[in-house]
């Protein structure tokens, strides 16, 4: 392996990406698991705790989360009978976790 590979290696991938076994940047294979996490961190983001990676910025858009847990709860709704005992246990533990903090941020703003 030359330098130039070892420093390629070691280099961050971006936009999602993650390293394939042969070093390439490649988006992560999709589940169900990988999906509701992507749902969750939207919905982060959508409550001012993850900033903008480009701007750095932390913007509240309550509207967008409330979607964001209803479209959490089609999928429950949805797939119930259908999930494994861990796919059930995230989704339902993402959706309390993020109900909760949906209420505290709403609260806030309605202060």
């Amino acid at each position: 392996m030359t330098e130039n590979e070892k420093k390629q290696d070691c280099t961050p991938c971006t936009g999602g990406r993650v390293r394939d076994a042969s070093g390439k940047c490649v988006m992560p294979e999709v589940t169900f698991t990988s999906f509701i996490l992507s749902l969750n961190t939207t919905a982060l983001f959508h409550l001012g705790e993850l900033a903008h990676p480009e701007t750095g910025a932390r913007e509240v858009d309550l509207e967008l989360v409330k979607h964001t847990i209803e479209t959490l709860n089609l999928l429950r709704e949805k797939t119930e009978g259908n999930l494994d005992k861990n796919e059930s246990e995230l989704l339902s533990t993402i959706l309390y976790d993020l109900k909760l903090r949906f209420v505290k941020a709403s609260d806030q703003a309605g202060r």
